[in-house]
């Protein structure tokens, strides 16, 4: 098995080079059906100017600067990079294969401390398949160990470069309901305590961080992991928290009152709806599994499709995140979750979104809950230049990328699944292996 891993991973690596912006160039892609990401719907003879790597200008009646290498879209969709907003992208290979698997450590004496940009690694094989489908930029988060702190997630970019995280340590993520019951001792009450006991103890790390011993005098937890949850308790960096049930999302809502700086992003969220006006009363961003409509446990026995329309609806900001649904390897599928979202309008008695809507379920809505809309997730000026051009509507699944973009370089759309059907789409005899023979 792992052999067989192995040669999988050989045959999926692509050279990596590091690649930065032609210095002083300027790039217009002009005649586009250019959609910014923020919400609204596509714009026709739109266009794009990308300078050191930003975005300068985008839409309608943009002048095109002297000397800029022009790109002519000839009328098809151009958009902001798709951003996922949960993934496991970069630190799971192989299933199968526990050292090809930094997503969680549980064995270890530490939780919140552990940071996960230290494990991703940029020649993965999904990689370079989910940049091909216009994704250029992930949420990485780690998985939970032996407490409910799972570690520091980061943002990532999905370049050809060898440096891959955009942000370490962009938040902290934390599970709640049924599976924090079971790592905390057995029910919800014991998660809650000790997620109170860790930022009471975090609080006194932060007022007299020359505490004696490796680990917080009287407490449960490393000086590391005390130490790493100080930025949260601060709320310097969002809190990611799974949660699922509506009353437990009601209950994490309530953690704001005792401790005020908390920058609340809920994970998951199936009967988010249920409690869309406390969410919307609370500002706090959801990060939703866009098409869970099947009560897979008891904590989502109310899911629904219409979630992220309802949600929405009630004035959240939703962006779609795929936590427990393949999250390591098919992050590209959100394009077509959102898709979804926009055909539930038609659907009697469900609740969808408008295309513009949809979109920046994929685009600036995650990057919003990672208080980074103002670097990525759209095309207004100053955001950094992920680009992407399709071949249609970024919304239908028969539509695929000509061009992406990221940091205003172009990439390879070339990847492991893309060799594999060139060699194989019009076999000829002699040129298979062996087993291919006929």
């Amino acid at each position: 098995m792992k052999r067989l891993a192995l040669i999988a991973a050989l045959l999926g690596a692509t050279p990596l080079a590091a690649q930065t912006p032609p210095s002083g160039q300027i790039v217009a892609i002009t005649n586009a059906k250019l959609v910014v990401g923020d919400g609204g719907g596509p714009v026709d003879g739109g266009t794009v100017v990308i300078s050191g790597g930003r975005v300068t200008a985008a839409g309608r009646g943009v002048a095109v600067p002297g000397g800029a290498r022009v790109i002519d879209a000839q009328g098809k969709w151009v958009s902001p990079g798709l951003v996922a907003g949960f993934t496991r992208l970069g630190i799971v290979e192989v299933d199968g294969v526990r050292e090809t698997n930094d997503a969680g450590a549980d064995k270890s004496d530490f939780s919140a401390a552990l940071d996960v940009s230290l494990a991703v690694n940029p020649r993965e094989t999904p990689i370079a398949i989910n940049r091909a489908e216009g994704i250029t930029r992930a949420v990485v988060a780690p998985d939970t160990g032996k407490t409910i702190f799972a570690g520091q997630g980061a943002v990532i970019d999905l370049g050809m470069d060898p440096n891959a995280v955009m942000r370490p340590r962009a938040f902290q993520f934390v599970e709640f309901g049924e599976s924090a019951a079971a790592t905390a001792g057995g029910s919800r009450p014991a998660a809650f305590a000790m997620f109170r006991n860790a930022l009471q103890e975090a609080r006194g790390y932060a007022r007299n961080p020359g505490q004696a011993g490796g680990r917080i005098t009287d407490g449960m937890l490393t000086k590391l992991d005390a130490a790493a949850l100080v930025p949260m308790v601060e709320g310097r960096v969002p809190t990611l928290v799974h949660v699922e049930r509506a009353s437990d999302i009601v209950q994490v809502l309530d953690l704001v009152r005792e401790f005020p700086s908390l920058k609340l992003v809920l994970v998951g969220a199936s009967e988010g709806w249920m409690v869309a006006p406390q969410i919307a009363a609370a500002r706090v961003t959801v990060l939703a599994s866009a098409l869970a409509d099947l009560p897979a446990s008891f904590e989502a026995l109310a899911a629904t499709q219409s979630n992220i329309g309802r949600l929405q609806a009630a004035g959240v900001t939703v962006g779609i995140g795929m936590i427990n649904d393949d999250e390591a390897r098919q992050a590209r599928l959100i394009k077509q979750y959102a898709g979804n979202l926009v055909a539930l309008t038609r659907v009697p008695g469900a609740t969808g979104l408008d295309w513009g809507r949809a979109f920046a379920t994929i685009s600036s809505g995650p990057a919003a809950a990672l208080g980074l809309d103002g670097e990525i997730g759209s095309l207004r000026p100053g955001r950094r230049a992920d680009v992407v051009i399709w071949d249609g509507d970024p919304l239908e699944v028969s539509s695929a990328p000509v061009m992406v973009m990221i940091d205003g370089v172009e990439q390879s759309l070339v990847n492991r699944q893309t060799k594999l059907r060139d060699r194989y789409a019009v076999p000829q005899e002699g040129a298979l292996p062996k087993a291919y023979e006929r």
